[in-house]
């Protein structure tokens, strides 16, 4: 019985390697990719982003002229903090909450512009990374919120009374401020200021799944506003905000 089994073990391992092999050459999972003669005509694409000077959300449409060439539109949110700007606290008092002495605005960003995206190589078919160019402009708009304090009002030498108010320079100290007030705190004396921005960068879109992309994007972007912006007391107003910006983005292409 030994001997039989042996030998139907060596008769029916090699037919069962040879039909895997065969089932494994006719099965060839199909990755998500396109033929370079198959365009699609529209995407859509969802990102977040950091900067040298904050962070981002955005938002970008785009329909395809050629295959190379795509025309896009967006949307974008950014925070922008000044360089200068250092957290603290007040020794003085142990439940202190930390603020940015100095800073009078708290400002960010909303851009909405159009610009084109030129590929410099496309993906090959089994994936890989397919590298883009793209510059793109429009009008933006910044908003610069007054920052509110909880400033310290002796009442005797062991009680004091918290007032919530917008950051004085001239009027409040170091040792004057409690700490930073309520997030909401100088909404409704929010300041537009409207201008103009540009943005260039390369796109670097990886994976195999060409109808849902993600890529990484790097470059750099320029707000201007005619109207100067201030955010740290004692410095001049600020027109120009130059940033340098690293994204990820994910979404879809469809026709």
């Amino acid at each position: 019985m030994k001997r039989v089994q042996a030998y139907l073990i060596l008769i029916l391992v090699p037919i069962i390697c040879i039909l895997g092999n065969v089932a494994l050459a006719q099965y060839q999972p199909e990755p998500d990719t396109l033929p370079d003669y198959v365009l699609t005509e529209k995407q859509w694409a969802l990102g977040v982003l950091i900067h040298t000077n904050g962070w981002g959300l955005k938002f970008r449409y785009g329909t395809n002229r050629t295959a190379l060439r795509l025309w896009m539109w967006e949307t974008e949110y950014s925070t922008y903090k000044s360089a200068k700007e250092i957290r603290v606290l007040n020794p003085y008092y142990p439940n202190a909450k930390s603020y940015i002495y100095g800073k009078e605005n708290s400002v960010s960003f909303l851009r909405a512009g159009t610009g084109q995206q030129y590929v410099l190589n496309r993906k090959p078919y089994w994936g890989g990374v397919q590298l883009s160019i793209l510059w793109m402009g429009g009008v933006t708009v910044g908003f610069a919120k007054p920052m509110y304090l909880y400033i310290i009002y002796p009442i005797s030498q062991s009680e004091y009374e918290l007032k919530e108010e917008r950051y004085d320079p001239e009027k409040h100290f170091a040792d004057d401020i409690y700490g930073r007030a309520s997030l909401l705190a100088g909404i409704l004396k929010l300041k537009f200021h409207p201008g103009i921005y540009a943005r260039a960068g390369l796109e670097f879109e990886f994976g195999n799944k060409n109808r849902r992309p993600k890529a990484l994007e790097a470059g750099a972007c320029l707000d201007f506003s005619p109207v100067g912006i201030p955010i740290m007391a004692y410095n001049p107003k600020q027109n120009l905000f130059l940033t340098l910006y690293l994204s990820f983005t994910f979404g879809k292409r469809y026709n």
